[in-house]
């Protein structure tokens, strides 16, 4: 199995898989709403299956990503294991 992704921004001291709370607090507090854009941007399924919305999911935050051009906000990790 590949390793998961996720959307962070360059200011957010939290890793989004080991603290996902205090993660998800500062991300809100600073009004990133990082969960709500990735959501609006993924075109997830029911009729997809598991592997195909994780790769979607990727697809999503590269595309974020890609067009935060100035490199000001958004980054990938990836999980650590």
């Amino acid at each position: 199995m590949s390793k998961q992704v996720a959307l962070t921004t360059f200011d957010n001291p939290y890793n989004p898989f080991d603290d996902f709370n205090n993660w998800l607090k500062f991300d809100m507090q600073k009004g990133y709403n990082s969960c709500g854009y990735l959501a609006r941007v993924a075109r997830v399924s029911d009729t997809l299956t598991d592997d195909e919305n994780t790769e979607e999911i990727e697809r999503a935050i590269d595309e974020i990503v890609s067009n935060d051009f100035l490199n000001l906000y958004y980054k990938k990790v990836k999980e650590t294991q």
